[in-house]
């Protein structure tokens, strides 16, 4: 039976959770959750101070050696049961990602399929961490090598993936056998406690995931950074955070995985199918409201085939309608807050300045809730600003290339390198693009890649290492070598 939205919040926990205890914490102003929809209040939750965050430390600390002794299947099995009971629970994990997210409910409910894979992925994965055993090359001895836990973690999640962002992160540092403080974003912290209190359910002991809310993440991280009994960070958020926590964890020389931003091309060439590159090209920058880092931000299409392409998506985009996630009819849902809106108000205005033309949408809508039209920008010029931010919202500037080189110049001019998309359906030029794309990931004919089982990630200052698939766990592991003595001696 569906929750009503009084019932589903009353279920989500309001506190702390550290040592296996719901506590309060020391902050004086709670935090307060708004649906961005209607700017409404939904739950206010416990506020985490500097103390609070070296208490979740220290409980982790104290846990991690007997975490790195239970035995491979029986970290499964917890992982396993928490997948479980999140599918048996799927509808309310979407309502409330929805609720605190804004996403509409279909969307979220992918995530919650999507970021439920994690479990069962690292599940299966706990039990295959594996090593080796030989002759070394002079033959004077047997080389034995290791895989072990880094030990405790601290993971910083983003809001607008609350569900799947935390999945992906807890699900493998829990199969490696290391404990975790999770700090979720302010904006959308409801979804990790509801799921923390899942995994607390299936039987996860106490100690082993901490979760901590906060107002002042700086300031209540970074004294868990500092302390040595830390030894992995990991983050996804904006590269401008990424570059200050790898400057923090420097001091501790602590591991890391920094999932950052992204400037995703989305080219399409002239012998490409336009109903799929646009089918895909909606996919793309529209999941999620475009508040993804995976998001296509520009696109790069073929000269002779831009005005056609620019007209179907704004056709689509135009009838996409707008509202909170929980409506049924919804489409689009609002963007996170105030300032992200006012930020596409302003990368429309100024890309207008240098030269664009608006196909469709372009403004803010009025009324309650923070919403912005789906847009297309036509004839976007090379080195406008909007080509060189994430634009993390609805807005689709297109440019125009004639050669293929023209194509990969324009795709590969940022700093990021994340994920690119190509529509082609040459496939010696596919080849040359998924080896000339300089991203860790490349869509060829899809608008969609990420999958639990694939190793996601990016290069430049999209970040360092990679989550899922069979790579995401060598995240949470180090390697130990031991020589043994020839035993025949």
């Amino acid at each position: 039976m569906t929750l009503t939205e009084k019932e589903l919040l009353a279920k989500v926990p309001t506190k702390l959770y550290i040592g296996g205890n719901w506590v309060t914490g020391h902050g004086e102003k709670p935090i307060a959750v708004e649906d961005p929809a209607t700017g409404k209040v939904l739950l206010e939750i416990a506020n985490a101070t500097a103390e609070d965050g070296l208490a979740a430390l220290t409980a982790a600390a104290d846990a991690q050696v007997q975490w790195a002794k239970t035995a491979p299947r029986e970290r499964s099995e917890i992982l396993r049961r928490t997948f479980e009971l999140v599918r048996s629970r799927s509808e309310e994990f979407a309502m409330l990602i929805s609720m605190e997210m804004g996403k509409p409910l279909a969307e979220a409910r992918g995530e919650v399929a999507y970021g439920n894979e994690f479990l069962r992925w690292f599940a299966e994965e706990a039990v295959r961490i594996t090593g080796r055993y030989g002759v070394s090359p002079e033959g004077t001895g047997r080389m034995l090598v290791a895989q072990r836990p880094v030990g405790p973690a601290f993971a910083i999640t983003p809001w607008n993936f609350p569900l799947a962002m935390a999945t992906r992160k807890i699900g493998p540092a829990l199969a490696a056998g290391c404990t975790m403080v999770v700090k979720p974003a302010e904006l959308t912290p409801l979804t990790t406690l509801l799921l923390v209190a899942t995994l607390e359910e299936a039987g996860l002991p106490a100690g082993v995931v901490n979760v901590i809310t906060t107002s002042t993440s700086s300031a209540t991280s970074a004294p868990i950074i500092s302390d040595s009994r830390l030894r992995k960070i990991t983050f996804t958020g904006s590269t401008e955070v990424g570059v200050r926590l790898l400057e923090q964890s420097a001091k501790q020389v602590l591991r890391t995985s920094m999932e950052l931003g992204g400037n995703a091309p989305f080219v399409v060439f002239e012998d490409a199918d336009l109903d799929a590159a646009v089918s895909g090209a909606m996919l793309a920058k529209l999941r999620n409201i475009g508040q993804a880092c995976t998001a296509a931000n520009r696109f790069i299409v073929h000269d002779s085939v831009a005005e056609d392409f620019a007209n179907r998506m704004a056709e689509q985009m135009s009838q996409m309608p707008l509202g909170r996630g929980l409506d049924p009819d919804t489409k689009i849902g609002p963007v996170i807050n105030q300032k992200a809106r006012e930020n596409l108000e302003r990368l429309v205005k100024t890309t207008l300045s240098e030269g664009a033309a608006v196909v469709t949408g372009g403004k803010s809508t009025d009324g309650a809730g923070y919403f912005f039209e789906p847009t297309v920008l036509m004839d976007v010029k090379p080195g406008s600003t909007i080509l060189g931010e994430e634009i993390f919202g609805p807005i689709a500037p297109i440019v125009r290339f004639k050669t293929e080189k023209e194509a990969i110049d324009l795709a590969n001019d940022t700093v990021y390198g994340l994920v690119s998309y190509a529509y082609t359906q040459d496939l010696k030029r596919g080849l040359r693009l998924i080896e000339q794309l300089d991203t860790g990931m490349t869509g060829l004919n899809t608008g969609l890649v990420s999958n639990a089982a694939a190793p996601f990630g990016g290069v430049k200052q999209s970040g360092l290492g990679r989550e899922g698939g069979l790579e995401g766990i060598n995240e949470y592991l180090e390697t130990k070598y031991v020589m043994i003595p020839d035993p025949s001696n």
